[in-house]
């Protein structure tokens, strides 16, 4: 990721504007900024056109569809900067979990009685565990899995001794050959 702020204040993030779609009217979709990035990450234009739809639909607290909540999907997926479409996909779905677990948040705010409160906060939980679960899966992901372990102290007695290095065992040896 670029934390340059001479390179983001030249770009203009992706950015959407909406046009009917209210009382189930189409919904035309204007596009304005730099897609260059997210198009280049989904693969073609088909997957970031279906992206921009699905966050299009995804709307916000009793709205069918909101430019505002869309924006922000596409904003936090461009931030990210994906590499490839796996990565694109999983970074919108984090998005709308995120947005999903402010407005679970929201909703727990305003609850009037004690089912009500039970409901968003077991959502709010699983959102907010789920989100986790995507980073975790992100950070694998870019990472290629692997894990690093570090040792921070090494103690050996007296008469032990220890391997500093990697450590492989070959297959079982028979005793009787």
């Amino acid at each position: 990721m670029t934390n340059n702020p001479a390179k983001t204040e030249t770009r203009k993030p992706p950015s959407v504007s909406f046009i009917g779609g209210e009382h189930g009217g189409k919904l035309s979709i204007g596009m304005e900024g730099d897609c260059k990035r997210l198009i280049e990450a989904t693969g073609n234009t088909a997957t970031f056109s279906a992206l921009v739809g699905q966050a299009a639909l995804l709307g916000a607290y009793t709205k069918a569809t909101d430019a505002d909540a869309t924006n922000a999907v596409l904003g936090f997926v461009d931030a990210m900067e994906p590499r490839d479409p796996a990565e694109a996909l999983l970074l919108a779905q984090m998005a709308a979990i995120h947005q999903h677990t402010f407005q679970m948040a929201r909703r727990l705010n305003h609850c009037d009685n004690i089912r009500q409160q039970d409901a968003a906060e077991r959502a709010l939980n699983k959102l907010a565990r789920t989100f986790s679960a995507q980073m975790e899966t992100l950070k694998r992901y870019r990472h290629g899995g692997k894990q690093v372990v570090r040792v921070e102290r090494v103690t050996v007695e007296s008469g032990g001794q220890a391997i500093v290095g990697e450590v492989s065992h070959g297959g079982r040896v028979d005793a009787k050959t």
